[in-house]
């Protein structure tokens, strides 16, 4: 039997995506080691100048590009599309996260690209699904949170809708489209045939909220916002910051009982079970605010580490980047970068023992024009030179205009 230096050592991808969802799919794949050619616009995709900005580079674009290559197309002219229908041919893949309807009037259905290549697999990402009763609405990730759910059942009662402060919808969205691609190409190995996926930024919402979703189509009891079961659980101020404790389990209750010096708990009757500290979850919480009032949030984590007790800090952003976890487990890791000279990016989640995943660095527009059009596909340099006279591929950046 043969091997693979990388997981996906042997996978080629398209990815015509765009923003968030569709080129985080792509950029997982690529860190387990595909070949992902990103197609985008000529001046590059619109996220290549999004902030915050790192020495002109945007933070916001390598998250989702880094490790791939480039090319740089006009795909409303009939030769950019005749370059995309060859790729397609030599292709596993193709991800792409347009409003559905939009791809097939480009020219490039599943149909139309099975008759192409009938191995290929597309991964269609929307924020609705391509069927549905909002199929043709357009969306980002704050509808998945809030059509869902979620928003209401983050916070406390009587605050107002809470969105997370990162783009959760779309990270799993992506996700969820990369398990999909793998399943696909696991099941192509057998049947020889591609075929075409649909994932959506509201099913991933639902997914989120499955568990109260489930209980109220059961029950009609709607929950309360702020419910987090038996205390410890949650987060709680200290003298100095926050920490998070999660202790709620009944085996955990007698650690809970040391860290607090209250041995005699474990004979209350108000504690005996989790329910019972629940309904007294007022009286457990007191007790830990007066204790953790005492303590900065390192000494604290340390008190109830001590205890075995699950404790972690709540961090600011400054904090988090200055935790060695991330970086001693290559989570985020440097890289080389062709405007910052160097920067941060998301990296190793899996740590395969035999076969690594790839962390790259980001393509310039178009980087990788010759390599994939004379290269991959077989055309002259003088085709080359005609598609860059005729606009149909190019080079060019729009970099000038960032600030930084």
């Amino acid at each position: 039997m043969g091997s693979l230096n990388h997981p996906l050592g042997n996978v080629r991808v398209i990815d015509l995506g765009r923003h968030q969802a569709g080129p985080r799919c792509a950029q997982v794949l690529a860190r387990m080691g595909a070949e992902v050619i990103k197609v985008e616009r000529l001046g590059g995709e619109e996220t290549r100048y999004h902030g915050p900005w790192v020495r002109k580079q945007s933070s916001y674009w390598v998250q989702y590009n880094s490790g791939k290559k480039s090319l740089s197309i006009d795909l409303r002219k009939e030769q950019g599309k005749e370059i995309l229908r060859k790729l397609v041919k030599v292709s596993d893949v193709v991800v792409q996260n347009f409003r559905p309807g939009t791809i097939e009037k480009m020219g490039f259905s599943y149909d139309v690209l099975k008759e192409l290549n009938r191995k290929i697999i597309m991964v269609n990402v929307s924020a609705y699904g391509q069927f549905g009763p909002y199929r043709d609405k357009i969306g980002y990730d704050p509808i998945g949170q809030t059509m869902s759910g979620i928003t209401m059942v983050t916070g406390e009662e009587g605050m107002p809708p809470i969105r997370t402060g990162v783009p959760i919808i779309d990270r799993i969205t992506a996700l969820h489209s990369a398990i999909g691609t793998l399943a696909a190409l696991h099941e192509r190995e057998v049947s020889g045939e591609g075929q075409s996926i649909d994932v959506c930024l509201a099913d991933t919402g639902y997914s989120l909220t499955e568990i109260p979703v489930s209980a109220y189509h059961g029950t009609k009891k709607a929950p309360s916002r702020g419910e987090s079961g038996a205390p410890p659980t949650g987060i709680y101020p200290c003298k100095e910051g926050w920490v998070l404790l999660s202790a709620g389990d009944q085996h955990h209750w007698h650690r809970v009982c040391n860290a607090l010096g209250k041995p005699e708990w474990l004979e209350d009757p108000r504690f005996i079970t989790r329910p019972d500290r629940a309904a007294n979850r007022d009286v457990v919480n007191q007790a830990l605010n007066d204790l953790l009032a005492t303590m900065t949030m390192d000494e604290a984590i340390a008190h109830f580490t001590k205890h075995d007790v699950v404790a972690a800090p709540v961090n600011t952003i400054p904090l988090a980047e200055a935790d060695p976890h991330p970086w001693e487990r290559r989570a985020m890791v440097d890289v080389p970068d062709f405007l910052a000279g160097e920067i941060a990016v998301s990296g190793d989640f899996w740590h395969f023992s035999r076969t690594p995943a790839v962390v790259g660095s980001t393509p310039q527009v178009g980087e990788h024009n010759e390599e994939v059009i004379c290269g991959l596909l077989g055309y002259s340099q003088e085709d080359l030179a005609q598609f860059r006279e005729d606009q149909v591929i190019g080079e060019r950046h729009e970099y000038d205009e960032v600030p930084g």
